[in-house]
């Protein structure tokens, strides 16, 4: 019987600090003046404690005094004046989750509610809540973000009976808002709140709570000038004390977003929508093709999406890609008698308007290739927007059920997303934790609460050289080449002991045979005598074997785009992610985006004798160290090259932990050991989850092979061809 998965927690209850505020004290100083101010800091970290536990040793275990310490000296009378508690929460995420210059972070992932108890006049106390989470690049990024009001009393008429539309009875309520908002004015709300209540005289609770929150809705969505990035819900208990004579109150809870007031939001939208600021937001696309050479048509529409002046005249900065999902391969649904498709997503930053980018998707539609055909029929390709940030749109007359006739039309978030697995799957490799603004859950609970199909991961090879007599018509964009094959993958990782089992998801370890043209240390060559070497090989096996997948080993972008002009139709990228090799990096990057070819990125701290020491990574479990420096190290590199503007599609890419590069024997028999655990989905979320392995253990792979086949290696990169050719298929066999 399976154990439920363990969350423990060290937690830190109500530390007073006390700092300077220039907004939100009870008695407020001239402008510019900060008052002093009293608040509660509440921690809760996430850390398995079994260890210690076990060993009844405290070092194993976060030390919550050290917290309390650096907090206090960080944050007191004397600390520089701060504006609002969103940022006292920042500068505590800062301390928590940066590294400093002589130590690590204190922590990984930390819950933080942030309490100013005394606060306006009208209620017990408001506070930020909010969970953020460390990155690559010593950096973090907030998950969530909540406002509270707690006890806002206030009196008002509310009642059935007579005696009750009499008199005013006392009120009180709480206050939860999750918004984008950058933060919230806590006085006003205290002041507006009572004086609406106030006139009011609902008989129901039920009534008076739907006011409330609708009122404060009004106030967020006023408060944000962009309606892109209005995502709040409010949550809203309404308690009247002198309901019930044997009970301390009566109460109504509810939570209620803009969607919930059609009439008084979507019009509003509408009115507006024709005069917001061009202001960039983020916006979801989900892309799919099951007609011709599928992935060659997600290509082409991704380019003409990243170059809107050409296809609609648009600002050369209206849109721009700024990550993109895995790729997949799915089975129809709704009309099943058609090919598979291949589905994926990405994120844009967009300075259109929802109708202007509707239109911008349409057109491209047309020019990839699509037509006319029966509703979820087959197409060459099909984009749908997902999210447009958080907003709640629909732009029909009449807002309705049915989901027919939305020619023209836009409704956002997608109505039928909850139901549809090849959506959720590419959405949760990007926004995980993105609240659905109407269902008010996130991506990654959406995608476990649906039925789950046959879908697999894809890795597409183009063909390279471009055919004799090739013509792509389409001159404002980088040519993209056809497809020459493309490798398929389980979606989800299955440890060692599930691929055992008769309903295992059928997977093979590909064998990358490496033909070494620079015996000599890469270094000592030129890269123009690299380019001599490698060029003439690559022709000739291209000539000798045109549907065969064949890769260059280089840290040089010049010698990867000679490779990939000669035949060549990957690169394993096998320079460092330190500072002096971004630039490389960045061309590098150039090129594999240019070609649309898979990149794999290897683990490396430059001369693969040294830089072994992993002591940093100390916070892991036992035998983990190596393994978690490689996690983060790798994945900051993976991020610098996938996320942003001009990054290398996600689908492309290929991890390798470096074998052998900057470890001991212990430290590489330990990636070896436990190579799954690399890319496997754990908490705190890992930047390399997912992305497809490719493990090398040169000659020592009659060894290593078998190791990497049983933790999933999609790949292994061996010398002796033959043999090893053997070797796997006798691991694949067995695992």
């Amino acid at each position: 019987m399976s154990s439920l998965p363990r969350r423990d927690s060290i937690c830190i209850n109500d530390l007073v600090l006390t700092v300077p505020l220039l907004s939100g004290a009870v008695w407020p100083k001239a402008l510019g003046q900060a008052a002093l101010q009293p608040v509660l800091i509440s921690l809760s970290i996430p850390h398995d404690i079994s260890l210690t536990a076990s060993s009844d040793d405290l070092s194993h275990s976060i030390n919550y005094s050290l917290l309390c310490l650096r907090l206090r000296d960080s944050l007191n009378d004397k600390t520089a004046p701060l504006e609002t508690l969103e940022d006292l929460s920042v500068r505590i995420f800062d301390i928590l989750l940066l590294q400093s210059s002589s130590d690590a972070p204190l922590v990984s992932e930390a819950h933080l509610k942030v309490t100013q108890t005394r606060a306006p006049l009208n209620c017990k106390a408001v506070g930020v809540e909010s969970k953020a989470t460390s990155l690559p690049g010593n950096s973090w990024a907030a998950d969530y973000v909540k406002h509270f009001c707690e006890n806002l009393e206030c009196s008002t008429i509310i009642g059935i009976n007579p005696c009750e539309r009499e008199e005013l009875a006392n009120c009180s309520s709480k206050h939860f808002h999750r918004a984008i908002t950058p933060s919230l004015n806590f006085p006003l709300i205290s002041i507006f709140s009572p004086k609406k209540i106030g006139k009011s005289s609902y008989q129901t609770l039920e009534a008076l709570a739907s006011y409330i929150a609708e009122e404060t809705l009004n106030y967020l969505w006023n408060a944000n000038p962009d309606p892109f990035l209005r995502a709040p819900f409010v949550s809203v208990g309404a308690a009247k004390p002198s309901a019930i004579v044997f009970a301390s109150s009566s109460e109504i809870q509810i939570r209620r977003t803009y969607s919930d007031y059609p009439a008084s939001f979507t019009r509003q939208f509408k009115s507006e929508h024709a005069h917001a600021d061009r202001a960039t937001h983020s916006v979801a696309l989900a892309l799919g093709s099951n007609l011709g050479d599928r992935l060659f048509n997600i290509e082409l529409a991704l380019r003409l999406l990243e170059a809107p002046p050409a296809v609609l005249g648009l600002g050369e900065d209206a849109v721009h890609v700024v990550d993109t999902s895995f790729m997949y391969e799915s089975t129809p649904m709704y009309v099943t008698d058609q090919p598979s498709f291949i589905n994926c997503a990405c994120m844009i930053e967009t300075s259109l308007m929802p109708l202007e980018l509707l239109k911008l998707l349409k057109t491209i539609e047309i020019t990839v290739g699509r037509l006319p055909s029966v509703r979820n029929g087959p197409r060459a390709v099909d984009l749908d927007i997902v999210f447009c940030a958080g907003a709640v749109i629909d732009t029909r007359e009449s807002p309705r059920t049915e989901l027919d006739d939305l020619e023209g039309e836009l409704v956002i978030p997608h109505p039928r997303l909850a139901e549809r697995e090849f959506v959720l799957k590419p959405l949760n490799d990007m926004i995980p934790d993105f609240i659905h603004p109407v269902l008010h859950q996130t991506v990654s609970a959406l995608l476990a609460a649906v039925e789950t199909g046959s879908m697999y991961k894809v890795i597409p090879f183009p063909q390279c050289p471009l055919p004799t007599n090739y013509v792509f018509p389409h001159t404002s964009v980088d040519v993209v080449p056809p497809t020459l094959t493309h490798w398929i993958y389980p979606s989800i990782h299955q440890p060692a002991n599930a691929r055992r089992t008769t309903s295992r998801a059928p997977r093979e370890t590909r064998v990358m045979a490496t033909l070494n043209t620079t015996p000599d240390s890469f270094s000592d060559v030129s890269p123009e005598e690299e380019i001599s070497r490698v060029e003439p090989a690559i022709a000739a096996i291209r000539a000798a074997h045109p549907q065969l997948p064949i890769s260059i080993d280089t840290f040089r972008p010049d010698v990867a785009r000679a490779a990939l002009s000669a035949g060549a139709n990957c690169i394993n990228d096998t320079g460092d992610a330190a500072e002096g090799a971004l630039k490389w990096m960045t061309e590098m990057k150039k090129a594999a985006r240019e070609f649309a070819v898979p990149v794999v990125l290897m683990h490396s701290r430059g001369d693969a004798g040294s830089n072994k020491d992993y002591s940093a990574y100390g916070y892991a479990d036992p035998g983990q160290t190596v393994s978690e420096g490689v996690r983060i190290e790798l994945g900051r590199k993976v991020d610098l090259i996938v996320k942003g503007r001009g990054g290398v599609r996600r689908w492309l890419v290929i991890v390798d932990p470096g074998v052998g590069f900057s470890k001991t024997l212990d430290g590489n028999l330990e990636v070896l050991r436990d190579a799954a655990a690399i890319t496997a989905d754990v908490s705190p979320r890992n930047p390399l989850a997912g992305y497809p392995q490719l493990i090398g253990a040169s000659r020592k792979s009659f060894l290593g092979s078998p190791c990497a086949v049983q933790q999933g290696a999609l790949v292994v990169r061996v010398h002796d061809l033959h043999e090893m050719i053997d070797v796997v298929h006798v691991a694949n066999a067995l695992w």
